[in-house]
């Protein structure tokens, strides 16, 4: 097979610290043995892109640092020049968690930053939505299709109507039925999809259809009370029932006459909603999901960091932002606790690491399995180096609070600041959490690229190398490969990823993938056994 030719740019490399032994190459194809670097380090053998490269001796057993951690011994003495690869590499056991240090890191002093607005639907329970959306809520996955022919009909007859209504959503999934729906595990499911309903892109209004035999049946999905979280001037005794459909209702005579009711009921929704109308809302009312998938040497390098720049600019001005995936902190977890605001958030962090360890354990499988074959092509040799690079999109601002998977912020108490929402690192359960979560903004970094998005909220897509950004120009919104190329700084494009974040929240530019129309279907996380 052909190998990509080089760039004709003079060797170029990239070394996290100055106590790393290994540098990753930055030209596009990569740099072909003989090439010599500005150290004089001279290559041995090709290296592609984003793969690593010996600055110094490693004998066989010698630690790699990157990011000034140990990444891996390499099994074979490795010259000046070699090509370090995870073939190379035995990596290291996992962190214990006991004996962490606990907030121990130091305290940056943050201005706080004032004066940012973006233009958003405000919503009773003081939350606020970057879209107007009827989100319609499924309980089992038999209703899909039913609903996504009557959510086809909203948008082609109803929506013409409310020009004010950004969309329909059909909130489906495929948990519902099938399940052990008494299982202690199956708590988190079933609250993730009550706590995606309870988005704030939906504005308070929330439709479920149902088929009426499942499992999860409504008033288990959305018991007395649910209302009154979004509707807190609400007085208990007058909370109305859920708006439900259900399929198998004798009154239900044919299809058409369920569809029919669907777009009855989704009616009177949509009149209310129509109602909304986006007006200046601080900074501070911004609830960020920030989140990689496709990653690749050059996350850490570029993307992860001029996210974690804007981290910190948000954080400042009062805003909630998130960070997840737990194989993806769980080798920096001394890291995490060291930044924890106090010891009962570290104690959080080690409780979702630690159930986390034996929820793989019973899977036979560990943090290993984490990376994938893009990854590995893309120059990360294991885990412990993805999780570095990873960590970064939290920027440096004190961990103020905790959520387990499914879990809402408003209903933990959560109105600002850093918090580690622990969510599986695949990227469409991640995304789903962080919805059910509560934010109204994703930022996504990609080095590989992907096509991913979401319905329910507007995601912005960071690519970590230029050549990605040249190649899928019309799917990447941020370019943070120009770092890599020294034409910006990581604190420039954070600040570019800052101000567009307001133009996106406001609704006056739409994300490539809003544009496209992509977005992927809501994946569960359901650690309960399935019948």
């Amino acid at each position: 097979m052909d190998q990509p030719t080089p760039t004709s740019r003079a060797p170029h490399v990239i070394r996290m610290r100055a106590e790393d032994n290994v540098a990753i190459v930055a030209n596009d194809g990569g740099l072909p043995a003989g090439s010599e670097l500005a150290d004089g380090t001279v290559l041995r053998e090709r290296v592609p892109q984003g793969h690593k490269v010996a600055l110094v001796d490693l004998p066989a057993g010698a630690e790699v640092r990157r990011y000034n951690v140990v990444i891996g011994r390499v099994t074979q003495d490795l010259p000046a020049g070699s090509w370090v690869h995870e073939r190379l590499l035995d990596m290291p056991a996992a962190q214990p968690l006991d004996g962490l240090p606990v907030s121990t890191a130091p305290r940056p002093v943050l201005e706080k930053l004032e004066g940012y607005t973006f233009d958003g639907y405000r919503n009773a329970d003081g939350t606020v939505g970057t879209r107007n959306l009827l989100g319609i809520t499924t309980t089992v996955q038999c209703v899909s299709g039913v609903v996504n022919h009557a959510v086809d009909r909203i948008r082609r007859e109803l929506l013409p109507r409310y020009p004010n209504v950004d969309g329909v959503v059909a909130l489906e999934h495929g948990y519902g039925c099938g399940v052990a729906i008494d299982a202690p595990d199956a708590a988190i499911p079933i609250r993730t999809v009550r706590n995606i309903s309870l988005n704030p892109n939906f504005g308070g209004e929330v439709m479920v259809v149902s088929l009426g035999c499942e499992k999860l049946q409504p008033e288990r999905l959305m018991p007395p009370g649910t209302l009154a979280l979004i509707h807190p001037d609400m007085p208990a005794d007058e909370e109305p029932p859920v708006d439900v459909v259900t399929l198998q209702d004798e009154r239900h005579v044919g299809f058409q006459s369920m569809i029919d009711s669907i777009l009855r009921q989704a009616e009177t929704h949509l009149r209310r909603l129509d109602q909304r109308r986006r007006e200046p809302c601080p900074a501070s009312d911004l609830v960020v999901g920030v989140q990689c998938g496709g990653s690749d040497a050059f996350s850490g390098a570029t993307a992860n960091p001029a996210v974690g720049f804007c981290t910190d600019l948000l954080v400042r001005a009062g805003a909630t932002v998130m960070f997840s995936e737990v194989t993806e902190v769980r080798d920096g977890i001394d890291q995490l606790t060291s930044r924890a605001a106090t010891p009962e958030v570290a104690q959080a962090l080690v409780r979702e690491m630690a159930w986390y360890d034996a929820y793989l354990a019973r899977g036979k499988s560990d943090r290993s399995a984490n990376t994938s074959p893009g990854n590995k092509k893309g120059g990360i040799s294991n885990i412990v180096e993805k999780a570095m690079g990873s960590i970064v999109k939290s920027g440096t601002s004190p961990i103020t609070g905790v959520l387990g998977p499914g879990q809402r912020l408003r209903s933990e108490g959560i109105r600002e600041g850093l918090v580690y929402a622990a969510t599986p690192s695949g990227d469409f359960v991640c995304g789903t959490l962080q919805v059910a979560a509560g934010m109204n903004m994703h930022v996504f970094t990609t080095g590989r690229g992907t096509p991913y998005g979401l319905a329910e909220v507007p995601v912005i897509k960071v690519a970590t190398r230029t050549d990605l950004a040249r190649r899928w120009h019309d799917l990447m919104d941020v370019n943070a490969g120009r770092i890599a190329d020294g034409e910006a700084t990581i604190e420039q494009v954070g600040w570019d990823l800052f101000h567009l974040m307001l133009e996106v929240a406001s609704g006056r530019s739409k994300t490539w993938a809003e544009r496209w129309g992509l977005h992927n279907a809501l994946v569960l996380f359901n650690p309960a056994p399935v019948t």
